[in-house]
Formats: structure tokens, C-alpha cells, sequence
């Protein structure tokens, strides 16, 4: 009974590879909705997908010629609440489908409640336009507890898009903040969205979610509001004078640029940012692609053997006990967790470390 469900679990797994290849939407979405998931049996099942998938991409660029580019262009898009992300992505992705002929994966990243652990998941419907665009995927998912502006499964959920075909995967941050780094380590490029603002406003961004910035642009720069966007952008050319670029391995100097969703302007210039930056920084961001796949190894092993220990019923009342210990200050953090590590790994046959 045991060998037939795992039978029929791959076989499920191999046509959900196949479809998710194909550009079957709805398979991309139960793709994403199995990595999602903290179900131990979903999790092994969502392992041999991501196999399968990247495998089956690798086997057609190797045969389109190819292999030696990266499978598809990421890009976080990050900024404070009110910068216009949505809108700023919708405008982009219609501009990227419509006049670039590229098929455009967008993962939206909204925050979830600490109090009842839900999501609005509000930000496909400020993407109407591009949500029914044939060319065009747009999927909402919400960080669950995670920091650094994306979900945990965020990065699986990119490699499903680009084994799907996907030429461009937009990602769209919580927000913006010192931890954005870890958005940036995903993807390839980041742009910071930043809103008109004048003297104390501008102290408001964080130097660090700067120093990780390819690209910045201010939106907004219609109306009203047109003069001061400038205003804006002049003063952030300025202070990125005196910013040493994070992590970047040539001499690109971000530009400030300014757009406006509603009318269009300035994001076939946002896009040419990008096109320039991917010729100028491609061999450096394929090497950081290897190092960051090893990085996410590690954190997958790490996280694995924290889920396995959490779920030992051997160690549990010892558990409880150390952490009743550590909330009262009996004892340190430190020697809590290596009292736990060390009962763990004796219910395994292996010696304290």
C-alpha cells in the first residue's frame, strides 16, 4: 500500500514538472502552493519538484544555446509605504509584456498579521491590468513571521517561474527597511521606489536599504507633485556621492531616475536602467547566483534540523523544561540551546559536541 502511494506521489510530481515547464498556469500556482507548504510529506514532494523543474529548464537552454546565461532576470522592487510599488509594477510588467514581448512572473510579498498570522493579500488587486494579461502571473504570498521583505518560500516560488519560462520575475518587498538585504541576495536587480519628499522626509529612508539600491527612482512625477520629485531626485543624486555601493563587484554607479505610473513616464527609461545594469554586472551576479544557492543550502539544513527537533516527541519534556529555564533566566540562551542540540542529537546515537 506504502510503495503504491509513493508511486503515485512521483508520478504526480513528474506530470506537475511537466506542466509547470509547459506554462500551465494552474499547475504554476499548485507548484508555489507545494512549497509553500510545512507539510512534511508536501516538503519532500516539493524537493523533487524543484529537481524535476530546474532540470527540465536546464535541458532546453541547453538545447536553444543558452545554457551559459542565467534562466531568467530577477528583480526586487522595494520602498516605503505610499511609494506606489503596485502601481509601479503594474506599469512596468504592462511595459515588459506590451512593448518588450517578455513573459513576466510577479511575486507579491505582503506581511502577515503577528495577532492571527493572516494576510490581506491586497496588492494583486492594485493589478488588474497586468493580473489578466495572458503574459503575465502575478501571485501573492504572505511572509508568515519571515523578515527581510520576502516570504521563506519566495525563492522556490522564483525558480518554479523561471522553469515555467518566465523571462523576468518581479518580486515586490513588504516594505522597506536595514533587513531588505535578504530580498537582494534573491534577485538580481534592486530598485528602491522612493516618493516626492523635502527636508526632514528625506532622513526618513534607512542608509542601508540605499547602499543595497541598483537603481532608484522617484514616482510620482506627475501633477503637483512633478516639481518636487525632481527636487527629490536631485538631492538623492547628491547623497549617493557620498554611499559606497554594497556587494558590487564593477563600477556601476546607481542612477536616480524619476516615473510616473499613471501617465507612463520614465519607465521605458527604468527598464533600459535595468537592461544596462544585467550587460554590465551579468558574470558577477552568475557567480553570485552559485554562492548564494550554497548560502541557501546551509539555511535549509539549518532550518530542517530546527522543524526535526521542534517535532521529537523523545526530547520534548527536556525541551520544555530548558525553555522554562531560559524564560526565567535560569539559564543563558546559549546553554539552553546547546542542552537542546545535545539531547537531540543523543535520542540520534551521536555524542555531545
Amino acid at each position: 500500500m506504502l510503495r503504491r502511494t509513493v508511486c503515485r506521489l512521483a508520478a504526480d510530481v513528474e506530470d506537475m514538472a511537466n506542466r509547470i515547464v509547459n506554462g500551465e498556469r494552474r499547475f504554476i500556482s499548485r507548484g508555489i502552493t507545494l512549497v509553500e507548504s510545512g507539510n512534511e510529506v508536501h516538503r519532500r514532494q516539493a524537493d523533487e519538484l524543484l529537481q524535476l523543474v530546474t532540470q527540465k529548464r536546464l535541458d532546453i537552454m541547453k538545447k536553444t544555446g543558452s545554457k551559459d546565461r542565467m534562466p531568467g532576470f530577477r528583480v526586487a522592487v522595494s520602498g516605503p509605504p505610499g511609494a506606489g510599488k503596485s502601481c509601479f509594477i503594474e506599469a512596468l510588467g504592462t511595459h515588459l509584456t506590451k512593448k518588450m514581448g517578455q513573459k513576466v512572473a510577479v511575486l507579491t510579498i505582503d506581511p502577515s498579521s503577528t495577532i492571527s498570522g493572516g494576510s490581506l493579500l491586497g496588492d494583486k488587486t492594485r493589478m488588474d491590468g497586468l493580473s489578466i494579461d495572458p503574459n503575465a502571473y502575478v501571485r501573492p504570498s504572505p511572509t508568515r513571521g519571515c523578515l527581510g521583505g520576502v516570504a521563506e518560500a519566495t525563492y522556490d516560488a522564483i525558480q518554479i517561474c523561471e522553469g515555467a519560462g518566465f523571462d523576468t520575475c518581479i518580486v515586490e518587498t513588504v516594505g522597506v527597511g536595514q533587513s531588505e538585504v535578504d530580498a537582494r541576495n534573491i534577485t538580481d536587480c534592486f530598485i528602491l521606489l522612493l516618493p516626492p519628499a523635502n527636508g526632514d522626509e528625506l532622513q526618513g529612508i534607512k542608509k542601508g536599504i540605499v547602499e543595497v539600491a541598483d537603481i532608484v527612482c522617484i514616482t510620482k512625477a506627475d501633477g503637483n507633485t512633478e516639481k518636487l520629485a525632481h527636487y527629490t531626485q536631485a538631492e538623492y543624486r547628491k547623497a549617493l556621492q557620498l554611499i559606497r555601493p554594497y556587494g558590487r563587484c564593477t563600477d556601476w554607479k546607481t542612477p536616480v531616475l524619476t516615473c510616473s505610473a499613471p501617465t507612463r513616464a520614465g519607465i521605458p527609461e527604468v527598464w533600459d536602467a535595468v537592461a544596462e545594469f544585467r550587460q554590465k554586472e551579468e558574470p558577477a551576479l552568475i557567480q553570485r547566483r552559485k554562492e548564494h544557492r550554497v548560502k541557501k543550502m546551509w539555511s535549509f539544513v539549518r532550518n530542517d534540523i530546527t522543524r526535526r527537533i521542534e517535532a521529537d516527541p523523545d526530547i520534548r519534556e527536556d525541551a520544555l523544561a530548558t525553555t522554562h529555564s531560559v524564560a526565567t533566566g535560569v539559564m543563558v540562551p546559549r546553554l539552553g540551546a546547546r542542552h537542546i542540540l545535545d539531547s537531540w542529537l543523543a535520542t540520534q546515537g551521536v555524542k555531545k559536541l
